[in-house]
């Protein structure tokens, strides 16, 4: 197994694309601490976890409050000693073009995709510096590319993307790699609504090469790369998982 005695923090945890990375994290051998708002779901997937005999937590957390991310750091510590991957997954989407934007959705959005990943790699960090370990962050591929009416959402996620290089950056020497995943739209909760409508569907996945929506199983299966061995090599990059979404036009012009 690829993460065999190492512990994970996942944020995010009860649902999609962290979901689906706690169970691959815990397959690979990974104790898993699940981070999640909603504390019944991350429970629901903490007892998954352990009837395959994973060890497993269950911790209902606002990663967007400082003193919540705290008292979490510190009771995955008191259960497993140690941390060696923090799985900044946390999220929430948006959709307006800025004129249409509001104040309060637009900090809301920040504060859950942004600052929750500063939060978490602030008060996990210290606890990583010997050996080492791995941040895996959750940007997109509308942080690298325009998408319309994403403005809030593709802030937050282009900030994720210059974070995780600075980030990479200054934890080096400490053998900290830290990297980001950039998927294409995926079939999660986050866009359940844009599922909703058969043609909006038809014509979202026609804008992927591959032909088809990413899985959260397709992104956590990049997420297990870039917290294992296997990338050791590799801090402060992108790593774009998009059924080819960002590659450019899609039809014979």
């Amino acid at each position: 197994m690829l993460l065999n005695g190492k512990v994970a923090i996942v944020t995010g945890g009860g649902s999609g694309i962290g979901m689906a990375s706690a169970r691959a994290l815990g397959r690979e051998g990974a104790s898993v601490a699940i981070f999640d708002r909603d504390a019944q779901s991350a429970k629901q997937i903490a007892d998954e976890l352990a009837a395959q005999g994973c060890e497993a937590l269950a911790l209902g957390i606002d990663v967007s409050c400082e003193d919540d991310v705290g008292a979490g750091i510190a009771k995955t510590l008191a259960k497993f000693g140690k941390i060696d991957i923090l799985q900044n997954n946390a999220g929430i989407a948006v959709r307006h073009p800025v004129t249409e934007e509001d104040e309060a959705n637009w900090d809301k959005c920040m504060a859950v995709n942004l600052k929750s990943v500063f939060l978490c790699s602030k008060h996990a960090i210290p606890h990583m510096l010997n050996p080492g370990g791995s941040i895996v962050n959750m940007a997109s591929v509308t942080g690298i590319v325009g998408v319309r009416n994403r403005s809030a959402y593709s802030a937050s996620k282009g900030a994720i993307v210059a974070l995780t290089r600075n980030m990479a950056l200054d934890y080096a020497r400490f053998q900290i790699r830290v990297n980001c995943v950039c998927p294409g739209f995926t079939r999660t909760p986050l866009i359940k609504g844009l599922l909703a409508d058969p043609e909006k569907e038809r014509r979202l996945v026609a804008t992927h090469p591959l032909g088809r929506l990413g899985t959260p199983e397709d992104v956590a299966n990049a997420i297990v790369f870039l917290a294992s061995d296997l990338s050791s090599w590799i801090t402060g990059q992108a790593l774009v998982v998009d059924g080819g979404f960002g590659v450019g036009a899609y039809e014979d012009i």
